[in-house]
């Protein structure tokens, strides 16, 4: 795919302008477009592993097929340059891109999912895509501003493994992810990368929607039982550990790794096994239910009354325990989810920065769980600054239980926040 290029004898292929752009004109353009391209995507998710062979591209496939099976707008971005694997899981190689005068056109799997990929830009399928760092930045970004999706309700961006070039130009150029999954298998080795794709999704603001353990459990075919080949609950230990959500587990499979190679995801022709029904639960994790009021189509120009409220807690005991005097010196976190004011699901999360005082690792941390409410005792005003420029409300000021205190805010009792009056000792400022 060549770089875009502006000269004197035609039209800057960047804006359409007749007159000739410079360089810094043309990279304005270009910015505008791709902005313009992701503004019609309500939700991005990134699918990272922190090493390979743990079943990511797997996940990916069968997440993109399972949201246009719900009806949701997708668009699946095989972001792996190196090892495009994804027109093969989906029985769709040997195909090449077009393009029109709304930009390149993606190819079209269902009416509701079309899929971008290097694969369809090679020649031969043997052929080793050679690039270094600036290469691979600038096919990325044209992958996302030039490709024409349309309006899209989800865009799922498959990752190779690691936390180099891809995911980083990924995160940058989309600039506002919803969310990364982490995908690992239980063992020990596969846990310690997967550590590192949190942590790489943390520092760079990117919230974890949860992480996925791949072929955790393996049922013998003759005899029925249940075999621990690559042990299993390694996965959600980690989330906990680390205090991000735990999607669930994918048993292994071999149907899996057969549909995989015969262009059939799992989700569509194995919908009875265990596999499917797992994999069923873990999209009802990561899906926006839509109210009733809002049947069809994500729209981001929509109300949305659905919330997720980190409640500053002391103890597990979630809605029974008390509200914490600090945002930040707290062993867990009580994170609800309502819809209006209807509570939907409640769970402790340990708070793994418990008395790490360096600035901007809470606010990080309460936007990868999700939470777009936090609630405290108390709270410094450059704490309550950073949260504001995360898009988090912030409520302080108040003590009590944790259940009485949430019931009053859902009720518009409580609102607002006050900054506390700590000397500043304690970690207040963010």
């Amino acid at each position: 795919m060549e770089q875009n290029e502006c000269d004197k004898d035609t039209a800057c292929s960047s804006c359409g302008s007749e007159q000739r752009c410079d360089g810094d004109q043309k990279e304005r353009h270009t910015e505008e477009i791709l902005k313009a391209r992701l503004s019609r995507i309500a939700k991005k998710i990134m699918v990272m592993s922190g090493k390979g062979g743990v079943g990511k591209t797997t996940v990916a496939v069968n997440l993109a097929v399972s949201l246009a099976e719900r009806g949701y707008r997708t668009g699946l971005l095989d972001a792996d340059l190196h090892g495009p694997n994804i027109p093969k899981m989906l029985g769709i190689e040997n195909r090449r891109l077009s393009g029109s005068d709304e930009g390149i056109v993606p190819i079209p799997i269902t009416d509701n999912l079309n899929v971008i990929s290097m694969a369809y830009l090679l020649e031969d399928p043997d052929t080793p895509v050679i690039w270094r760092g600036a290469m691979k930045h600038g096919v990325i970004k044209q992958f996302l501003g030039e490709v024409n999706w349309g309006d899209l309700d989800y865009l799922v961006v498959d990752l190779p493994p690691g936390t180099g070039d891809e995911p980083l130009s990924v995160a940058q150029l989309i600039g506002n992810a919803d969310g990364s999954i982490i995908v690992t298998t239980p063992q020990d080795v596969a846990l310690l990368d997967s550590r590192k794709s949190v942590n790489f999704s943390l520092k760079l603001g990117v919230p974890v929607l949860g992480i996925v353990e791949n072929m955790s459990g393996f049922t013998c075919p003759h005899c029925g039982t249940e075999i621990d080949l690559f042990k299993t609950g390694g996965g959600e230990r980690a989330a906990g550990e680390m205090g991000v959500p735990f999607l669930g587990r994918i048993p292994l499979d071999p149907e899996i790794m057969a549909g995989g190679d015969d262009g059939q995801p799992f989700v569509i022709h194995g919908k009875k096994s265990r596999a499917a029904v797992s994999f069923t639960h873990i999209v009802d994790g990561i899906v926006e239910k839509p109210s009733p009021q809002k049947k069809g189509r994500l729209n981001n120009k929509e109300i949305n009354t659905m919330k997720n409220i980190a409640l500053a807690s002391e103890t597990e005991k979630m809605l029974d325990g008390e509200l914490s005097a600090h945002f930040g010196r707290c062993p867990y976190y009580t994170l609800v989810s309502v819809d209006g004011d209807s509570v939907k699901t409640v769970k402790a999360v340990s708070n793994p920065h418990f008395g790490n005082h360096q600035t901007g690792v809470m606010p990080q941390f309460i936007k990868s769980i999700g939470a777009n409410v936090i609630i405290a005792g108390g709270m410094g005003p450059r704490a309550i600054d950073l949260f504001g420029e995360l898009g988090i409300e912030v409520v302080t000021g108040y003590a009590g239980r944790v259940g009485d205190i949430l019931t009053a805010y859902l009720e518009g009792k409580i609102a607002g926040s006050a900054p506390c009056a700590h000397d500043h000792q304690d970690g207040c400022e963010g």
